[in-house]
């Protein structure tokens, strides 16, 4: 009788180290599979029998062994740069949630594979079409708070009327007073001084504006701020039209000392009438009670314009996108302009190992997991979204391939056992001769 279970436990040696000898080739199949995680098989020995002894004590044979559980190793994989913006890894124990449609099953699979791509919707999507989940931003540009498909290529940045200009410049305290009229048909003749600034209309429609400098006085000096006639309600094309000026006082040591502003509101044609754009010349001692030497200044030397900015812009579509380890998506716009559109979000579990294997790299939630607890990366231990990555295999050859000799002799060693088996039955049958 022992003879024979002796081969039942040979043949589950066979069968487990078979199961081992499959499991190990599924890790070397997957050892370039982005985002793969390795398997373990865990095996257990069997209890044939208890076996009574003297005095009432009890021992136990083995009757071989099992495949208890296949487990699944979540150690983290090498990042390898990729250059391409919509790659993405994650450095920690965070999954990417995507949501869509799995063998007639709907709703939210989770993966560590960033192969991520925008469809032709606008949707950031993996390589199967399942969309990334994130939070979106209002058109206020507020993040909000409920979780959903992130579309990209549906952002455009609407566009912003200007309402300040800052303009500094050092003013050339040896030019010499113009006695002669300030005429604004013939501001080059008329003035000491120009520089060129480009605003915007509450349409996003660009206007040249050209500010001109003379100088009155010592220490005195005018502005007149001109755009095309054709430009505004009102004016002639091809003619200069003054919408703004004022006037600038400087210390005897070249310092600001006053700003003055005496109109500055435009109407531009088809846009919202009554636009008021400021204009700041720098810290001036008496209106702004700073230093006169931030800003424009007057000082012995060439006039030149040192910095000059504007708040408003043009409407912008979406150039390129890039990612935070917060997960936060950067839009860069074809005006400039650079702003959130989106946040990828990652979840965590109470247990990993609990997590359904569901193949192109999917995982799925199980009672054993616990409940995805999804939010931002970088917080609540889900780790850092590392752009322009992906996070390969964590299968080890080498030790795949120790593993593999491992099974391989315990599979040899179990056929032993059965042959062995066999030639001691043949024994005990051969007895009757």
């Amino acid at each position: 009788m022992s003879l024979l279970s002796s081969m039942y436990t040979g043949v589950s040696g066979l069968q487990a180290n078979g199961m081992a000898i499959s499991i190990i080739g599924d890790n070397i199949a997957n050892v370039n599979t982005i985002g793969y995680k390795a398997s373990r098989g865990n095996f257990a020995d069997v209890l044939q029998q208890t076996i009574l002894g003297p005095a009432g004590t009890t021992s136990q044979l083995g009757g071989g062994t099992r495949l208890s559980n296949v487990q699944q190793l979540f150690t983290q994989g090498m990042l390898q740069n990729t250059g391409l913006g919509t790659d993405l890894a994650i450095s920690g124990s965070g999954f990417f949630v995507l949501n869509g449609t799995v063998n007639g099953v709907s709703g939210n699979f989770y993966s560590r594979a960033g192969q991520f791509s925008v469809d032709r919707d606008g949707y950031l999507v993996n390589p199967d079409g399942l969309r990334v989940q994130g939070y979106s931003v209002a058109a206020d540009g507020t993040m909000q708070a409920t979780v959903g498909d992130l579309n990209l290529t549906g952002v455009n940045v609407p566009p912003q009327a200007t309402t300040a200009i800052q303009l500094t410049a050092n003013l050339d305290a040896s030019a010499d007073v113009l006695t002669v009229a300030w005429d604004p048909n013939d501001p080059a003749n008329t003035s000491s001084f120009s520089t060129t600034i480009t605003v915007y209309d509450s349409l996003g429609t660009a206007h040249q504006v050209e500010v001109y400098f003379r100088k009155t006085a010592a220490n005195s000096w005018e502005w007149h701020a001109l755009v095309d006639g054709g430009e505004v309600n009102g004016g002639t094309p091809g003619v200069p039209y003054e919408f703004a000026d004022g006037t600038l006082t400087f210390t005897s040591n070249g310092e600001l000392d006053t700003e003055v502003i005496n109109n500055n509101s435009v109407d531009f044609v088809g846009a919202t009438a009554g636009q008021v754009i400021d204009f700041d010349f720098g810290d001036s001692i008496t209106t702004d009670g700073g230093t006169g030497l931030d800003g424009t200044t007057q000082f012995a030397g060439p006039s030149s314009v040192n910095f000059q900015s504007q708040d408003g812009y043009a409407t912008g579509s979406l150039q390129m996108i890039s990612v935070s380890p917060d997960g936060v998506i950067m839009g860069t716009f074809s005006n400039g302009e650079v702003r959130p559109i989106g946040q990828v979000v990652l979840a965590t579990f109470q247990s990993i190992e609990g997590l359904d294997r569901l193949g192109n790299n999917l995982f799925l939630q199980t009672r054993a997991s616990g409940q995805a607890l999804i939010g931002a990366a970088s917080t609540g231990n889900r780790g850092s979204v590392q752009a322009y990555n992906l996070e390969l295999s964590n299968v080890d050859l080498a030790e795949q391939f120790v593993n593999l000799i491992s099974a391989q002799r315990g599979f040899q060693s179990n056929a032993k056992v059965i042959t062995t088996s066999d030639q001691m039955l043949a024994e005990v049958v051969n007895i009757k001769r």
